[in-house]
């Protein structure tokens, strides 16, 4: 039996406080997305009907290479994440790599992916914003649970959109947004 250590946890007390922007360090930054009425680069309040201010400003962000994470958000985050680092023992010796092979385990998170981690800050900014009722798509229903869970913690009402086929195929997926208290449409 081995003794090699496979899964890795990152404490609580060290739950990143900032996300990273990679445009902001990018030498030759992305063009920047159009407003389609003006064909003039995006400012931050054409956005505005769409999504939260803060959101807006963070999008379409060049220079701030760090955004703080809120706290409410971090707390939040503690229920579960850190998401496990598993070292790949079977798949390093598979391809007789010195490299050392991690993946991300999302199964603990209850959606089973990391959407979760963007869902909980757009719900917080809606939230503070005074913004009570949401409307998002989902394509198999992850993003739709995620953005369920995010919504129902801060108590604002969604409206989920979800593809038709996966409406009829995945009614485990529509009994989670419901059970968050969402609206579901194929």
């Amino acid at each position: 039996m081995s003794t090699k250590q496979k899964r890795f946890i990152l404490p609580e007390d060290e739950i990143p406080r900032f996300w990273y922007n990679i445009q902001a360090d990018m030498k030759n930054k992305p063009m920047p997305p159009l407003n389609p009425a003006t064909k003039e680069p995006l400012k931050p309040e054409d956005l505005y009907p769409l999504f939260a201010k803060e959101l807006c400003h963070q999008e379409l962000d060049m220079e701030n290479a760090w955004i703080e994470i809120p706290e409410t958000v971090r707390e939040y985050y503690k229920y579960w994440r850190s998401t496990p680092l598993v070292r790949a023992y079977g798949l390093e010796k598979a391809l007789g790599t010195p490299a050392h092979i991690y993946f991300k385990n999302e199964s603990i998170s209850p959606v089973g992916s990391h959407k979760l981690n963007s869902a909980i800050p757009q719900a917080y900014y809606n939230k503070i914003q005074g913004i009570t009722h949401l409307t998002t798509e989902t394509g198999a229903g992850q993003w739709g649970s995620s953005m369920s869970i995010a919504c129902e913690h801060f108590g604002l009402d969604l409206n989920v959109f979800m593809v038709k086929n996966s409406y009829h195929a995945k009614p485990y997926r529509k009994l989670v947004m419901r059970t968050y208290g969402s609206q579901v449409h194929a």
